[in-house]
C-alpha cells in the first residue's frame, strides 16, 4: 500500500493561481479569493482540505494540476477526491464506517 502524501502549508501567502491563494497562520489554513478570505480549516483537518480543494476544482476556480503543485499532493489523490465529491457530495469526506447506521 502506498503512503499518503500530506499537503504542505507554508506560513506566507501562497498563490494557487491568479485568483486563489492560501496561508497558514497559527495552525489554521486560510483560503483567499483576492484579499477576501473564503474558507479556513485546521492544518490537520485533511477531510476539510480535500473537500474544499475539490469544490474549487469542480466550480472551475482552480485546475487539478494547480492543487497538486501548490500543496505537493499526488495527482491521482486529487482526481479521487474530485470524483468522490462529484458522486457523493460533501458528506463523503466525513463518512466513517461506524456511522453507517446513521444514514450517512
Amino acid at each position: 500500500m502506498t503512503q499518503t502524501r500530506l499537503p504542505f502549508f507554508p506560513e506566507d501567502i501562497e498563490l494557487i493561481n491568479n485568483y486563489i491563494g492560501f496561508q497558514k497562520k497559527h495552525c489554521i489554513v486560510y483560503y483567499f479569493n483576492g484579499a477576501m478570505p473564503v474558507f479556513q480549516h485546521h492544518e490537520n483537518d485533511y477531510a476539510s482540505f480535500r473537500l474544499f480543494t475539490s469544490q474549487l476544482i469542480v466550480n472551475g476556480n482552480v485546475r487539478q494540476v494547480e492543487i497538486v503543485k501548490a500543496f505537493n499532493v499526488s495527482s491521482i489523490s486529487v482526481k479521487r477526491w474530485v470524483q468522490k465529491y462529484r458522486e457523493k457530495g460533501n458528506k463523503a469526506f466525513f463518512y466513517r464506517k461506524n456511522n453507517a447506521n446513521l444514514g450517512y
